[in-house]
């Protein structure tokens, strides 16, 4: 085993000095095509591990079983969404507690993208549990349940939240 390293190790001096050679005889413009063609291995890396990426994703969220579901804040809400907890058929699918960046960004508009996952076709149940202060200061929690259906076809839910009181729906549940 020892002979065996000394040869390795000889063999790598070897291989280090003649590259140190060959490197040693590159010109300028040699030194420009070898950097070049560096670059374009990198962008040939980059461009192979975003295919490699989207082959993931369809691989773990095949379309014919996805779901996918996004929360957002009915207009002109005036209450502090603290969390949210999303169930499926009774199994917890996600539970989000907001920073104050995502909850601004929510009442601007904007939508969060809560689940990504898979189930069989066929209908489910979604169970929706949100958590808040009202802009009195009182806490308040608030549920509800949904059917839905899923077919072949990828599914899109959006949940629309908003504050408990006036006479309205606090949790709308509904295809995107």
């Amino acid at each position: 085993m020892r002979y065996c390293s000394q040869i390795l190790v000889s063999l790598l001096i070897v291989c280090g000095v003649s590259v140190t050679i060959g490197a040693e005889q590159l010109s300028g413009n040699d030194m420009k095509s070898l950097d070049g063609q560096v670059q374009e291995i990198k962008s040939d890396v980059l461009d192979i591990a975003a295919e490699l990426g989207n082959l993931e994703e369809r691989l773990l969220f095949p379309s014919n079983t996805q779901v996918a579901v996004f929360i957002s804040v009915a207009d002109d809400e005036d209450f502090r969404l603290d969390a949210v907890k999303i169930e499926i058929n009774g199994q917890l699918a996600t539970h989000h507690i907001y920073s104050f960046q995502e909850l601004e960004a929510l009442h601007k508009g904007g939508v969060q993208r809560a689940y990504t996952g898979n189930i069989t076709t066929g209908a489910h149940e979604l169970r929706v549990t949100m958590l808040g202060k009202l802009a009195n200061g009182k806490d308040f929690s608030e549920s509800g349940s949904y059917s839905f259906s899923k077919g072949a076809t990828p599914k899109t839910l959006g949940i629309a939240l908003a504050a408990p009181g006036l006479g309205k729906d606090v949790i709308q549940v509904g295809d995107w």
